[in-house]
């Protein structure tokens, strides 16, 4: 009795419990609605609050007009100062960018870029003493001010993302630099725009104007200047696809991305401005300049990218610059991603950070030692890279020789990529727990839990580990590499593949076969130093055997004078007289020692040589004759 007492007391219990658990979530979904619909209606207000407030726009205008008379000015007046400072910053920092161009066309890239900062000193100068000139002080003066260094800053944007763009074109492609330039110029009014509505913005805050004019002006500058970005993106999706997929060789990644890179331009600025107009509409606003520099790392990212991947690649391709150097310049392409992730950050994470209390120092500190961890890994792992790179390009013939593409490597094209395949792994695996460490996780318990279970796997899985050691053994011995042609118990092709566990062998009917070592058995390589080439040759009974071997002496001395097979060939085609008699015809057998691998053409020209000399000389040649079976009656 009791048993079952308790036993109906859990199930009520559990009862109860499963009741709870429902209301509970059936009150989060409720919850979860009744915030949607809260919002919807905070939208939909804000909507007929913005269409309201256009009633005041009229209002706010006579109240700018009064601040500007207060400030002694007028808003003609101070849009012919505006245009004159920015037409005056304009015109010297042109004058002087181009004198100091000229002054370091033949210099480095970075006495030109100090050129450049030094026309932009010298505008700013001119452009703060002109405001003072024209403004006395007070708003007038700032605002003056801030439309010199708008202009400043403009024309150093359009600048770099000019340099940027064309920068990053491909080498085979340099004479679409039209094509490029056009897309530059289409972008460069697009970005102008935006930093004209972004000055005129924040001229407006500076004078204090009211919400419904300056919702006007955002809205009404907004829409022209996004309009343009995405008319010039749309204008030039192939001349951007190519800018962004950068030089050759790239990757298929590189390749997807390049193709539908436009149309990420395109849909991120669509967002951005309806993002902004929302924002606006809930009684909020996205910040103008987060916004633009937002934009401008977003566009310029993947070009960036392609610029610095030029760079790189002529750092890897040139003998002049050591490993460690050409290692850097792959490293840089890090380091700007890493740099462009921090300042997103810092634009949009720092805000939400502080609105949470996080401690934003203790936040950058770990950043910056996982920061740091990451690029010495970077560099490392570039490091290892750069060096393998260079020693297959050393090994391998040049690109376009098609035939030499699958020759032979030697032992160091063979085993340095697999050396390479370990170093970057273990550069990935100390890089994953220093960072862990560097987090504050305890590590050592997760080092012998892998230790414990590498044990396991290596007691349990008995085959694999004769295949590792077997496979050590077979490169220790030099048993084969890339390209050779071998035989073993179970398959035969080119090596094509060699891993850690197996080797894959392409046959010459295009079959792949994947060996495990420990399965190869034994190995006959026919890619190694020479070989000898027998050939059998039938004839009638009545042939003059001496004529064979002087026809046979003369083909392998044309053979041996021509040099596309010369150099191949390691003693000349020769007769070795009557093998044998079968059947009354003569078995005359020939041979030439050539390279291994180069036979086969040798080969091909001299039964070509043989079939036409036995023609002109009257020889016959004589089938093999047909087995009867004895079993088919």
């Amino acid at each position: 009795m009791f048993d079952g007492r308790a036993t109906a007391e859990t199930g009520l219990r559990g009862a109860e419990e499963g009741e709870i658990v429902g209301t509970t979530a059936e009150t989060d979904v409720t919850s979860l609605i009744s915030g949607f619909e809260q919002l919807a209606e905070r939208f939909v207000s804000g909507l007929f609050a913005r269409a309201a407030a256009l009633s005041d726009v009229p209002v706010e205008f006579e109240n700018l007009r009064a601040s500007l008379a207060a400030g002694g000015t007028s808003l003609l007046a101070l849009l012919f100062e505006i245009v004159l400072v920015v037409a005056l910053v304009a015109g010297v920092f042109i004058l002087f960018a181009g004198r100091f161009k000229k002054v370091a066309a033949a210099s480095s890239a970075w006495r030109r870029f100090f050129a450049g900062v030094a026309a932009a000193v010298v505008a700013l100068a001119v452009g703060f003493i002109a405001a003072r000139l024209l403004a006395g002080s007070g708003a007038p003066l700032q605002t003056l001010r801030l439309w010199t260094v708008a202009t400043v800053l403009g024309f150093v944007i359009l600048a770099a993302v000019r340099s940027l763009l064309m920068a990053s074109r491909r080498t085979e492609f340099a004479e679409r630099s039209v094509h490029l330039a056009a897309l530059v110029r289409d972008l460069s009014l697009a970005i102008g725009l935006a930093i004209i509505a972004t000055t005129l913005l924040a001229t407006l805050r500076l004078w204090s104007v009211g919400p419904a004019l300056g919702d006007l002006l955002r809205t009404g500058l907004a829409i022209p200047t996004y309009l343009m970005f995405a008319w010039a993106v749309w204008r030039h999706r192939r001349t951007m696809a190519a800018a962004v997929a950068g030089p050759r060789p790239r990757s298929r990644w590189r390749t997807r991305l390049a193709k539908m890179w436009p149309a990420v331009v395109i849909a991120f600025v669509v967002v951005t401005f309806l993002s902004a107009q929302a924002a606006l509409t809930l009684g909020t606003s996205l910040r103008g300049p987060a916004v633009l520099v937002t934009a401008l790392l977003f566009l310029a990212a993947p070009h960036l990218d392609a610029m610095i991947g030029n760079w790189a690649q002529r750092g890897l391709e040139s003998p002049d610059i050591s490993i460690l150097a050409a290692a850097g310049r792959q490293t840089a392409r890090f380091t700007v991603v890493a740099i462009m992730i921090a300042m997103l950050g810092t634009l949009w994470a720092t805000p939400l950070a502080a609105g949470f209390g996080i401690d934003l120092r203790e936040v950058a500190k770990g950043a910056s030692g996982v920061a740091l961890i990451m690029l010495v890994a970077a560099f490392l792992w570039n490091v290892v890279g750069t060096a393998t790179a260079r020693a297959l390009r050393a090994e391998l013939p040049a690109v376009g020789d098609d035939e030499m593409l699958g020759a032979p490597r030697s032992r160091l094209g063979t085993l340095v990529p697999l050396i390479s395949g370990i170093g970057k792994s273990s550069i990935l695996a100390l890089a994953l727990l220093s960072i862990l460490v560097s987090i504050g996780i305890n590590v050592w318990p997760l080092i012998a839990g892998l230790s414990v279970f590498g044990l396991a796997i290596g007691f349990g899985s008995q085959t694999l580990v004769k295949d590792l050691v077997s496979g050590l053994f077979f490169l220790i011995d030099d048993a084969f590499r890339f390209g050779e042609y071998i035989e073993t118990s179970g398959a035969k092709g080119t090596v094509e593949k060699i891993s850690v566990r197996s080797v894959s062998l392409r046959h010459q009917r295009g079959a792949l076969a994947t060996i495990p070592y420990g399965e190869i058995g034994k190995i006959q390589n026919f890619s190694r130093d020479w070989m000898i080439e027998k050939l059998t040759f039938r004839v009638a009974f009545n042939t003059d055997v001496e004529k064979v071997r002087k026809i046979f002496k003369k083909i392998g001395q044309d053979i041996s004078a021509n040099p596309e097979l010369a150099g191949d060939l390691l003693e000349p085609f020769k007769s070795q007289g009557i093998a044998e008699v079968e059947d009354g015809t003569l078995v005359i057998r020939a041979k030439f020692k050539a390279k291994a691998g180069r036979n086969f053409m040798i080969r091909r020209a001299v039964l070509l040589a043989v079939h036409q000399a036995f023609r002109e000389n009257g020889i016959q040649a004589v089938p093999k004759p047909l087995t009867s079976n004895p079993g088919a009656a």
